[in-house]
């Protein structure tokens, strides 16, 4: 006990002292939000990895889909690293941050109305992030509890207060100077605790070749242990949702608004897409030898498996040194992912909902302090439904995810993409996307006619990606001097970070 508390110590002191030192950057709404649009591959590249991987994915996803696919859960981690982090920095990076640069774009919603010329896409976007981001913020918590559940034996409420609270104050003091520095110290924890996790439990189970020998004795013709799985169709869906979808994610394009330069995007490539691979197989691949450690402990009285349980439950036998070092693991994923999401949720309500839109006049010095005060919002809100959904025992907030990325990524993903690249995107493909995803995704979520969220998710996302070439080309063309003039931005080889915008990207 005394080793996982002064750890917890250590970690809680680091992380408030940051967010102090950080206090002078965040006096304008450009260094609160985006660092002064100065932040260093390093700093960029883990802050984009570690929003990416929660507690969500370390025990809620490692759990349910390592005990579902086996082994072969192992290719949603390398799909993340790939196809999340090496293929979105690559094809997205360089771009975002030219055109946001032009057009003096903050947001994921400021940049719709900007590059379509449509306020009421601005606001239908902010609606979207405010509906659909504060569920997903709560299920983080969920893994968090049963991690502390099993290291400490301490009441969930005050487990969720204090990461709300000590998130709350490094974020609001510091901004996003102390967000990303902070990400990088929880960076380097999650990269050691997981080599250190999965290395501990192979071991308890004799090593790899054996740990790999009993699972191919469990189910039939050892499916645990094959290539793909027993649900290649399921598998491909949460690769595409966890992997496609981070494309179209705010909280992770946002890293690309404020990296400083176009080098700093390779090197964050590489560094993001490494970390990636380290975090998200070793999570998956951990969880693909959950059927080993099926036990009562992880069952309810029915007998049905309790998929949150699975990872703890394979942790609870390690030494409390270890022990401690997963608490701080959890933590950090969690407090990295939250300060990301809240991070979004209030700039995204102060500068694109209640800015120029409810009131017209708002001095920088007020669109801080609001955002502020929303960050205390976005963060009481969701600590309260996750404390809400523990004590009343419903499950669907914890599944949430699967429908917030799907309503976000199959939303965002394909206006956003499309319009970095092709001219002839139009306001109306966009509205398209919005429509189809939001639809989607709440409907099923109470008539259920498609079985697994997850699943609904991705085809949100792949639709979006069909829905917006198709409507763009039956709907009238955009201006072409203004689209012109918004693409002028790659002609630059370098985009400095103080470009004006024009007025024709302003209209």
């Amino acid at each position: 006990m005394f080793f996982k508390i002064s750890l917890l110590v250590v970690f809680f002191v680091l992380m408030l002292a940051i967010g102090v030192y950080c206090r002078k950057t965040g006096s304008s709404v450009d260094n609160f939000v985006l660092g002064g649009r100065s932040v260093g591959p390093w700093l960029s590249a883990f802050s984009y990895g570690t929003t990416y991987f929660s507690a969500v994915i370390f025990v809620g996803y490692a759990g349910q889909f390592g005990w579902r696919f086996g082994i072969s859960a192992t290719w949603i981690g390398l799909a993340n690293s790939l196809v999340g982090c090496l293929l979105s920095w690559l094809l997205l990076g360089k771009r975002t941050r030219a055109m946001t640069n032009h057009l003096k774009s903050t947001t994921m919603p400021d940049f719709f109305e900007l590059r379509y010329g449509s306020v009421n896409l601005k606001l239908a976007a902010s609606l979207i992030i405010f509906v659909f981001m504060i569920p997903y913020t709560a299920s983080l918590y969920n893994g968090l509890s049963r991690i502390f559940g099993m290291a400490f034996n301490i009441d969930y409420r005050i487990c969720v207060i204090a990461m709300a609270a000590l998130t709350g104050v490094y974020v609001i003091v510091g901004g996003y100077m102390a967000t990303a520095i902070n990400n990088v110290i929880q960076g380097v924890i999650m990269l050691g605790g997981v080599i250190a996790v999965v290395v501990s439990v192979l071991s308890g189970l004799g090593g790899f070749s054996e740990a790999f020998r009993a699972l191919s004795q469990v189910g039939e013709g050892g499916i645990y242990t094959s290539l793909f799985g027993p649900d290649p169709g399921s598998l491909l869906s949460v690769m595409i949702l966890t992997s496609l979808g981070a494309w179209g994610l705010p909280q992770m394009v946002h890293k690309f608004y404020a990296i400083k330069d176009d080098s700093s995007i390779k090197s964050g490539a590489v560094i993001s897409t490494l970390f990636a691979f380290v975090i998200g197989c070793g999570a998956y691949f951990l969880g693909g030898f959950g059927r080993l450690f099926d036990s009562p402990a992880i069952r309810n009285a029915s007998g049905a498996v309790i998929y949150d349980s699975i990872v703890p439950h394979m942790l609870s036998s390690m030494s409390d040194l270890l022990i401690g070092i997963v608490v701080v693991l959890i933590m950090s994923a969690s407090m990295s992912t939250l300060s990301g999401l809240v991070m979004a949720s209030s700039s995204t309500l102060t500068l694109d909902f209640i800015r120029g839109t409810l009131v017209k006049d708002m001095s920088e010095k007020k669109q801080v302090a609001l955002m502020r005060i929303f960050l205390v919002f976005f963060i009481a809100v969701s600590a309260g439904i996750a404390i809400w959904q523990h004590s009343s025992a419903v499950s669907f907030i914890a599944q949430l995810m699967g429908i917030s990325w799907g309503a976000m990524a199959g939303s965002f993903l394909a206006p956003f993409l499309y319009g970095l690249y092709w001219k002839r995107t139009t306001t109306a493909s966009a509205w398209a996307c919005f429509i189809f995803s939001v639809a989607l995704m709440v409907s099923n979520m109470f008539l259920k006619f498609i079985a697994s969220p997850v699943t609904a998710g991705a085809i949100a996302i792949v639709a979006g990606l069909v829905i917006c070439p198709v409507v763009s080309l039956l709907t009238k063309k955009p201006d072409p001097a203004r689209v012109e003039e918004i693409f002028s931005c790659y002609e630059a080889k370098e985009i400095p970070s103080g470009a004006r915008r024009s007025p024709l990207t302003a209209k």
